[in-house]
């Protein structure tokens, strides 16, 4: 790169940042202005609407309700990934979508739901909305090649066969779909069919083909419902939530800052101005694609600078390695970018995978936090590999070339006999699983629960309270709910403000008739609240059995599909086993300190676990890069051992550093955030370490052993001991 050119990048790079910096630091907050206006809040900090339906027909069902409030979780998610549906007392099911203020409109845009039917020329039911698995909009190209748009209809296997009878005697004739009596379409049969699955055409729009299919999806609920109440409600959580977890994040990033440039010299002022860069692209996007941002998903983002600082730390641990070898400084960053490249994108291309079957398979929280993680991801890579490389480059072109900039001459670390200690690392691993298991196990027996779970998996009561004063959020916080906690037990207690109203809505777990009356009472003596006036209702789980069930086949899919990946980039499966195994080594670890702490186990839970499971994955990845280039350049004398105990030396510099690095972020979290982000940053940071502690001490000593003992080589390991002796 020509100085003209590096000074021209620099320049840019300045400018970039100030644009970026105006439009999430200036622009999220209070008084919107700039590109993070749009930046769509979740429920948690921007509040939303409530709508609650009244099921109209009799006595029904858990079952008939859990599939009714499944699929119009499923419906919902149009509006939000963060949307929730629960059920409230017997037969009444709530729905949460948080970013907006309008109910009218969302209840215009949802609908009613009702009875949907497939009439047949003859007026009689072909199907029903039951029949109807799902209704999508999809666009194609007609024999002109001109784009039109459809709606495709899946069928369960009753309604393949009524369908298709149907079809085949109707064909040319116009089957109707009517929804509340009214006829929404009025489609002509072409030919019979019988795979279960057909397309509506028209001259639809894409809004007109969604609108319908849309409409098919909610009649296609096994209950009919009609709206009983509607509010806006507040945010659960203040002002203050916000301003201190951005406060946290900044305060974060300044520390970070300085151990990069501390570290690294120039190539870490580089770092640290792409990691601006890496921030302002993230709000941006996130205006751009209108993810839903929750507590836990600002959170996520602030994490994900930490981890972002991963590549840039393997990049300049290759260039130093260059450098100790003698090599000019252009040569070693040339050297350090092409050779961390590997490790960069195999680790965030693992991680990717994850993220993608996490958004196809999950629903609600899952399919919010893939967005979030998939967004940081390919933000991460572009800014290490390209935004990075370009300013360090710039740095060298304007004159900043001497060695002393770019590299501390260090002594080259000997080998650690990691695999020495492997027997003690993984007896202390089981002796933590097993002794997680147990507690479990004993809170399950003594009636306590294997876990703290918390509203979202186990549902509560719903307290409706209308005071004489319009509260705000902070007063909520400080006044009212250490009463309800004093009065309940209640560790996890939730508040909402229905806008427009004095009235505020107490979540906690189940209260019982007494508890109930002594809430009632405690809100009379202490804040003057006519106690027949207050309404409470038993609320279901957030996280219905089918979204958990969604969860844990996302996860499954997304473990073997990560497994594939490494299998076939390493030429080995036994890197893949591997490193399913740390995988599954350190989410049981961190199932064990919930397990044992007792925090609280709700919609945070998930998004943890899945942070711990890309983040674990990650680290695995870039030691199991090292041990695959030395293997290219093993010799016959070269024993096993060596290459696994050198590979894990080298790339322990990387595990301080990129683990001390994300752990500081959450720290800040955890001590200036409120008691809900404390309750992720606690279980994120016992992550963190374990983390680390399983990609030095347990992934490469499995592999050791799946490739010694299994694959029928030499092992070495003894008599390296032995001929140092």
């Amino acid at each position: 790169m020509k100085k003209s050119r590096g000074i021209i990048s620099l320049i840019v790079t300045a400018v970039l940042i100030a644009l970026l910096g105006f439009t999430t630091i200036v622009g999220f907050g209070k008084e919107h202005i700039g590109a993070a206006k749009n930046i769509t809040l979740g429920l948690d900090l921007a509040g939303g609407v409530s709508i609650t339906y009244q099921v109209k027909d009799k006595n029904p069902s858990s079952e008939e309700m859990s599939d009714t409030i499944y699929k119009l979780q499923k419906r919902v998610e149009q509006y939000s990934t963060e949307a929730t549906v629960y059920q409230e007392g017997d037969d009444r099911i709530n729905i949460e979508i948080p970013g907006v203020t309008d109910a009218n409109t969302i209840l215009d845009e949802l609908g009613k739901p009702g009875s949907l039917e497939f009439i047949d020329p003859n007026d009689e039911t072909v199907i029903t909305g039951a029949d109807v698995q799902t209704a999508t909009a999809k666009s194609g190209q007609d024999d002109m090649g001109n784009t039109e748009y459809s709606v495709e209809l899946t069928l369960n296997e009753e309604g393949k066969k009524k369908f298709a009878d149907a079809t085949t005697e109707f064909v040319g004739q116009i089957i109707r779909i009517v929804y509340d009596g009214e006829t929404i379409s009025d489609p002509q049969v072409r030919n019979a069919i019988t795979g279960g699955t057909a397309y509506i055409t028209g001259n639809f729009t894409f809004e007109e083909a969604e609108n319908l299919a849309s409409t098919i999806r909610i009649g296609g609920l096994k209950l009919e419902l009609e709206e009983l109440r509607s509010n806006v409600v507040g945010a659960q959580l203040g002002e203050q939530a916000i301003s201190t977890s951005v406060k946290a994040g900044v305060i974060g990033l300044a520390v970070v800052f300085l151990f990069m440039i501390w570290a690294y010299l120039l190539p870490g002022l580089a770092s640290s101005l792409a990691l601006l860069i890496y921030t302002g692209l993230v709000f941006v996007i996130l205006n751009a694609f209108e993810v839903t941002l929750t507590l836990p998903g600002l959170a996520g983002i602030i994490l994900s600078i930490g981890m972002a600082v991963d590549a840039n730390v393997i990049i300049f641990a290759r260039v130093r390695e260059e450098m100790s070898k003698g090599k000019s400084v252009r040569n070693s960053l040339k050297m350090g970018f092409q050779k961390a490249m590997s490790a960069i994108v195999d680790g965030n291309v693992t991680t990717l995978i994850a993220a993608a079957v996490l958004w196809l398979r999950g629903s609600g929280s899952v399919k919010g936090f893939a967005q979030t993680l998939a967004i940081g991801i390919i933000v991460s890579m572009f800014t290490a590999l390209v935004v990075t490389r370009l300013i360090v480059y710039a740095f060298y072109a304007v004159g900043l070339k001497k060695e002393r900039l770019y590299y501390k001459p260090k002594k080259e670390r000997e080998p650690i006999d990691f695999l020495a200690k492997k027997k003690v690392c993984f007896i202390l691993s089981l002796v933590l699983i097993i002794g997680g298991f147990a507690v479990m196990g004993a809170g399950a027996a003594g009636g306590r629960g294997a876990f703290a779970y918390s509203l979202e998996f186990e549902g509560g009561t719903s307290t409706t309270v209308e005071f004489d004063k319009d509260y705000t959020i902070d007063e909520i916080d400080a006044e009212i709910v250490p009463i309800v906690e004093d009065v309940t037990g209640e560790v996890n207690v939730q508040t909402q403000k229905v806008a427009g109203s004095k009235q505020v809505i107490i979540k906690t777990r189940t209260l019982d008739l007494d508890m109930r009356e002594a809430l009632n009472q405690a809100m009379e003596d202490e804040f003057g609240v006519d106690k027949a006036t207050i309404t409470a209702e038993n609320i279901s789980s957030t996280i219905s059995s089918e979204m958990r069930q969604d969860a844990i086949i996302a996860v499954i899919v997304a473990t073997i599909c990560m497994l594939i990946y490494i299998w076939f980039r390493f030429k080995d499966i036994r890197f893949a086993a591997s490193a399913v195994t740390a995988l599954l080594h350190d989410v049981l670890v961190v199932l064990a300190f919930y397990a044992v702490s007792r925090i609280s186990v709700g919609n945070t839970f998930i998004a943890c676990m899945l942070t711990i499971v890309g983040y674990s994955i990650n680290a695995t990845i870039v030691i199991f890069d090292r041990i695959r280039e030395e293997l290219r350049l093993k010799t016959k004398a070269t024993d096993l051992a060596g290459v696994v105990n050198k590979s894990i030396t080298q790339t322990l510099t990387r595990s301080i550093y990129t683990s001390l690095t994300t752990f500081v972020m959450v720290l800040f979290l955890f001590i200036m955030g409120v008691s809900s982000m404390r309750e992720f940053a606690l279980p994120l940071m016992v992550g963190i370490l374990v983390g680390a502690y399983s990609s030095v001490c347990i992934t490469g000593a499995l592999w050791y052993l799946m490739k010694a003992k299994l694959g029928k080589e030499p092992d070495t390991a003894a008599k390296t001991v032995k001929n140092k002796k």
